[in-house]
């Protein structure tokens, strides 16, 4: 018999949203242009690894509406498989306003979530034969948060996945507002987290996760709790990753003009997650982290500056040994 799901290499799920990115800087309430774009935290991390010719699944639930046509569109024309995308009539696809800041500052981001459909996803959206046919899980800290269903969900994931020898790479992605309380967000990301092999938080979300300040003792933390590996984001110095064995900072890239930093930490996890799953050392996955966390950045949107497998191995071919080092 034939199988009814194709093999994937990674498989992700979360809450997509259309996005109006303001076409003026000032603030949202006076701004009167927008353009239109895609969100979301996991479904950026799809983008960047369909781009780089991995098979990827994304899981979600989507309103009948424009807006969830418009989730829809964009998976098909990035490649994304959408098998266990749900169109919900009862519910609506999310949208956010997102500020233009021309100071390299983080830009104000005003959420239109509640309620949506994703926010609806439970494990009966789980469907053990697609998910267990890829051969990585990646998870943020984003879908957990926007419900108690989807919560049960992520774990879910991560156990059967964790269970059938897969990979899990966890990204905290902090977003306290969606949570009960800050207890209930360290309490859920930590558990979330040790049933991860790779865990990529940032130096910030380390100190109120784990409550530390320092890269060393935020990656210890989470080897002490199963991690294989703990990747510690630094902005633009770079990353730390610390492993049973092995430890480093990766200098960062520099990056003259920054425009837009929402969406740099996911193309940080397209790297790392790419370079590892093609057999690369956790030194160089960290490197391409660096380098397409800086491409993000430097581009209007959250998946705009996501680079294609020939522009990625361009990159990557021209560049001056060393210029991306372990101190």
């Amino acid at each position: 018999m034939t199988h009814p799901y194709p093999a994937l290499d990674v498989i992700t799920y979360g809450e997509a949203m259309a996005m109006f990115v303001a076409a003026e800087t000032g603030p949202l309430a006076g701004v009167g242009q927008f353009t239109k774009r895609i969100a979301g935290a996991d479904l950026n991390v799809a983008i960047g690894l369909s781009r780089l010719g991995f098979r990827v699944g994304w899981m979600s639930r989507v309103g009948d509406d424009s807006f969830g046509q418009y989730v829809r569109d964009t998976l098909t024309r990035e490649g994304i498989d959408q098998r266990c995308v749900s169109t919900d009539a009862r519910y609506p696809t999310g949208f956010q306003l997102k500020s233009k800041n021309d100071d390299g500052s983080d830009p104000a981001v005003e959420y239109f979530r509640k309620g949506s459909a994703a926010s609806h996803l439970s494990r009966d959206d789980y469907v053990a034969d697609y998910v267990l046919s890829a051969r990585h899980l990646h998870l943020t800290g984003v879908a957990p948060a926007i419900s108690a269903s989807s919560r049960e969900l992520a774990f879910h994931l991560a156990r059967e996945m964790r269970a059938a020898g897969k990979t899990i790479s966890f990204d905290p992605n902090l977003r306290p507002t969606l949570w009960p309380s800050r207890a209930a967000m360290v309490e859920g990301l930590n558990a979330l987290a040790a049933l991860a092999d790779w865990v990529l938080p940032g130096i910030g979300e380390g100190e109120i996760l784990a409550g530390y300040t320092q890269p060393d003792d935020i990656a210890k933390f989470y080897l002490e709790r199963g991690a294989r590996g703990v990747i510690v984001k630094l902005g633009a110095q770079g990353a730390y990753y610390r492993t049973a064995t092995d430890a480093a900072t990766i200098v960062g890239r520099p990056v003259e003009n920054v425009v837009d930093t929402v969406g740099a930490g996911d193309g940080f996890a397209v790297g790392v997650i790419s370079a590892l799953l093609e057999g690369r050392t956790l030194a160089q996955a960290v490197a391409r982290g660096n380098r397409i966390g800086a491409l993000a950045i430097q581009v209007i949107g959250d998946s705009e500056g996501l680079p294609s497998r020939a522009e990625l191995d361009a990159l990557e071919l021209a560049d001056v040994p060393g210029i991306a080092s372990a101190a």
